[in-house]
């Protein structure tokens, strides 16, 4: 009885204890409750670097993807998870063993950073409540975001605002000289793309055919980031795909894709489910593939048909033998070819070569054009072999924390202080 009573209370108190609950107790006029339910204050957490995640679930899979990463360098480098909203840290519990911790409250991520010695903040994205992190003056700061593609999204003015910027290669480089204006490109350090370092079991049921992915990516915050073939070529290319003999198609859409509320992309994505589960009712061998690990899919894909993205590019780096087909929704294959380089050495389904490219598609999955892929890979990625782009990060990380260390002696030997703001 007074476990109930104790399970009652504890369930009273966190209701009270809510936003809504706040609300309702000022409506019946008792007065506010306090909505932070702990504050932190000198608590010693050992870590050398801080992996801040400040984003709601929908958004985990930015980070998901380094896990693996992050994992090794624990293994020379302590590394804490470091979360603002507490559902995101619990879907972690059970991808990782690192250590985690919730901090809500801007104060207490403050005396977090001041009460603890930590060398270097990772970020994976541009986060709003990035900024709040960033406010800690002794840490290195750095953006090593969560995928290498030519979407709009990936260089901002925001660039600026870290000490030093991960890359995968030459293509980042570029890109970020190209649109960021008084911008120090010594700031950027290419290290590849060390989540392609990771090797996974096949998830495919062997198959005597050709399997071909198609994997369209999010219509993103705005237009301007609006990538996506679903809502203008998507069903027809589940169509075209399945229409071909002996070949096994397999859909894997982007995680915002099943949740978007925008009629058109919503509607594509029923379509194409329907398609695939009544072909696959009628003895095919379709895959419907939400939740499966995509570099996963990789090995048992013989081609990939998916818009501008991360998917196309790690497709090419662990693939570059295979055929990769793009999409363009604005059909502008000039500034395509200019904006995304990629597009140069494959295929592109647009609205004008909508018609050929879909009637032709058996011949471009068997078409070659190797050697021109090989050339792209080698300008996004630099010229390495896979497995090197771990250590290409554990190196760069450990070389910014020593670098630090050495200004940090330099400053307190001259009595200046890291908190002076004077540590770039």
């Amino acid at each position: 009885m007074m476990q109930i009573k104790d399970w009652l209370g504890q369930q009273l108190k966190a209701a009270i204890g809510s936003r809504t609950g706040v609300k309702t107790r000022r409506w019946l006029g008792l007065g506010s409750a306090q909505v932070a339910n702990h504050e932190l204050d000198h608590i010693p957490v050992p870590g050398d670097v801080v992996v801040y995640f400040s984003d709601v679930l929908n958004k985990s899979y930015q980070l998901e993807q380094w896990l693996p990463t992050l994992e090794k360098l624990h293994e020379t480098r302590r590394v804490v998870l470091v979360f603002r909203k507490i559902p995101t840290m619990r879907h972690f519990r059970k991808l990782t063993d690192l250590p985690k911790i919730f901090v809500r409250r801007l104060d207490d991520l403050v005396n977090l950073y001041d009460f603890n010695n930590f060398k270097l903040c990772l970020y994976v994205n541009n986060g709003v409540a990035n900024f709040q992190s960033l406010s800690a003056s002794r840490p290195v700061h750095v953006h090593i975001n969560h995928g290498e593609s030519d979407k709009l999204s990936m260089v901002s003015n925001q660039a600026k605002a870290y000490d030093r910027i991960l890359v995968a290669g030459p293509a980042a480089v570029e890109r970020h000289r190209s649109v960021l204006l008084d911008f120090d490109l010594n700031r950027l350090i290419p290290i590849g793309r060390p989540q392609l370092d990771t090797r996974f079991d096949s998830v495919l049921p062997p198959f005597p055919g050709r399997t071909v992915m198609y994997a369209p990516t999010w219509e993103g915050e705005n237009d301007a980031n609006n990538y996506t073939s679903m809502d203008l070529f998507g069903e027809g290319i589940i169509e075209a795909l399945v229409a071909l003999p002996n070949t096994r198609v397999i859909y894997k859409p982007h995680p915002r894709i099943s949740r978007s509320t925008t009629p058109a992309i919503a509607q594509a994505h029923e379509r194409i489910r329907e398609i695939l589960e009544e072909r696959t009712a009628a003895g095919g061998h379709h895959l419907i593939a939400e939740l499966e690990n995509i570099l996963a899919l990789f090995g048992d894909v013989d081609a990939l048909v998916t818009d501008v993205s991360s998917v196309g590019l790690d497709f090419l780096y662990l693939h570059p033998e295979k055929p990769l087909i793009l999409t363009d929704r604005r059909d502008d294959l000039e500034k395509l070819n200019r904006e995304v380089p990629v597009s140069r050495a494959c295929p592109v389904l647009s609205e004008s070569t909508r018609e050929q490219l879909l009637t032709g598609l058996s011949l471009l999955l068997d078409s070659s054009g190797t050697g021109e892929r090989l050339q792209m890979r080698k300008f996004y990625f630099g010229d390495r072999e896979r497995g090197s782009s771990t250590n290409a990060f554990i190196e760069a990380v450990g070389k910014l924390i020593d670098e630090r260390a050495v200004l940090l002696r330099y400053y307190e030997f001259h009595g200046q202080g890291a908190d002076s703001g004077e540590i770039d």
